[in-house]
């Protein structure tokens, strides 16, 4: 009764329409991906976000027979690659490798033209990455004391790098600098890899980079390591204390990464793309390529990664909040 109601009397019409659209889905939802698929990163090549998302990028296209392509969209924090997604078509071939800069940038700027829960799709939480507090091997600091003991001593000499402003890394120096009280000047970059460049090369003094952009550079010898943000040490740096045994009992911070899509993405296509990424990081030889960069591989559902970035986005409004910091 209720088809008929519908479509005015016709309700075998109507079962035959339902069927088609049924069977038409399950055909698309076979046939994806048919072409290959962009994994848009708001950062430049290099950082943390990018090397994410090409080990994960290389390992689905092996997996859906189509590559994934990375392609780098920096600026504005991430968030021209955010609001470029966003408005892409929701058909699965357009993906976001999001970062918790994402989260903190919905309260950071005053007038972002996303919003990360009712824009996007959630498809899965990729890994979870400590970061790590790293100086120019020229300062005179060999521990977290050390270096605010420095800062105090120069006030308004010492810069601090981040990948871009409203990043997890700008955040944590932005909390130090507050926990500290030292007088200090943030630099902000356009990804992790040249404010790396600029630190090694001792135009900025220090930073709070990525373990995995930021360990290869310490096992060098081309940056200092003074502690990691976590509350608990890194499996990659067991003797580095964490910012809690440095002093600062308040200092817990840490990056994630993840895959989401535009809102309006096909479940089944949501769900298959959930599936390839999981079953990726199920992988031996991609969690040791993972922890070896000092993340931490998830496995989380969408529902499970949709429900963690709600957390996050009003987690980080407090921090930012507290911090006072603003970007417009």
């Amino acid at each position: 009764m209720r088809i008929k109601h519908i479509i005015g009397g016709k309700p075998l019409a109507a079962a035959l329409l339902l069927a088609g659209a049924l069977g038409f889905s399950s055909q698309a939802a076979a046939a994806y991906p048919d072409h290959p698929i962009r994994m848009v990163v708001g950062f430049s090549a290099g950082g943390t976000t990018d090397v994410v998302a090409r080990i994960l990028g290389k390992e689905m296209g092996e997996a859906l027979g189509q590559p994934v392509v990375v392609e780098n969209r920096p600026g504005a924090g991430s968030n021209i690659a955010t609001e470029m997604v966003a408005r892409a078509a929701p058909d699965g071939y357009t993906l976001y490798m999001v970062a918790v800069t994402s989260a903190i940038n919905q309260t950071l700027y005053k007038n972002v033209k996303f919003d990360l829960i009712k824009d996007f799709a959630p498809v899965a939480l990729a890994v979870r990455v400590p970061n790590v507090l790293v100086v120019n091997p020229q300062v005179p600091a060999k521990s977290v004391k050390e270096l605010v003991d420095y800062a105090k001593a120069n006030p308004g000499k010492l810069n601090f790098a981040s990948s871009g402003s409203g990043t997890s890394i700008h955040m944590a120096g932005e909390l130090f600098k507050q926990e500290a009280k030292i007088d200090v000047t943030h630099i902000p970059y356009k990804g992790s890899s040249p404010a790396t460049t600029d630190l090694i090369g001792g135009q900025v003094q220090y930073m709070f980079d990525n373990m995995p952009s930021a360990w290869p550079h310490v096992e060098a010898g081309k940056l200092r390591a003074l502690a990691v943000t976590t509350a608990e040490r890194s499996k990659t740096a067991p003797d580095l204390p964490t910012m809690k045994e440095s002093g600062f009992p308040n200092f817990d911070v840490s990056s994630w990464f993840g895959v989401i899509a535009p809102k309006g993405t096909p479940e089944d296509v949501v769900n298959k793309l959930n599936k390839t990424i999981r079953d990726a990081l199920a992988k031996p030889e991609v969690q040791s390529r993972l922890q070896d960069l000092g993340a931490i591989p998830a496995n989380t559902s969408p529902a499970e990664f949709g429900a963690f970035i709600k957390s996050e986005v009003d987690s980080w409004a407090k921090v930012v909040k507290a911090s006072g910091a603003t970007v417009d």
